[in-house]
């Protein structure tokens, strides 16, 4: 594990995203509440804030984080997309990126358990840091792409 013991305590903030794409019939019935093993996005965010606060049992040489704030927000870009974006805070002398991360995957597979019956075919995509700040590294934002023409 790498010794953070020399590094000053900071306020550190990241962001993560992801995405898991299915027919749109399941994403109707997760956004009606329609699925036998209960409310799919209310435990997707109980799962990921779980999971942001077990992270260093999860990932090998992570330190363990008294995390501040962990949300998740979920929203639906079309009728096949449910993305997720996950904030973590904290005020330590190491970052939150995987925090961040592990949250963004579980909810991500939470989605897919309570789904599967309905919809083998969902595909989990695009995990990634958005955004973290605090520290010696500074400030990471991903850069959006700019929109590509239509021909």
């Amino acid at each position: 594990m790498v010794d953070v013991g020399d590094k000053a305590v900071t306020s550190r903030i990241a962001r993560a995203s992801g995405c898991v794409r299915m027919l749109p019939a399941t994403l109707a019935r997760i956004q009606q509440r329609g699925l036998a093993k209960g409310d799919v996005l209310e435990v997707a965010r109980l799962a990921a804030i779980m999971a942001a606060k077990r992270t260093s049992d999860l990932i090998p040489l992570c330190h363990p984080l008294p995390l501040d704030a962990v949300s998740i927000d979920f929203s639906f870009p079309d009728d096949r997309t449910v993305e997720i974006m996950a904030e973590v805070r904290v005020t330590a002398r190491t970052g939150v990126e995987m925090e961040a991360l592990v949250a963004v995957s579980a909810a991500t597979l939470t989605i897919y358990d309570m789904c599967k019956a309905i919809d083998r075919g969902m595909v989990i995509e695009r995990i990634q840091l958005e955004e973290k700040s605090g520290g010696k590294s500074g400030h990471f934002q991903r850069e959006v792409p700019p929109p590509t023409a239509v021909t």
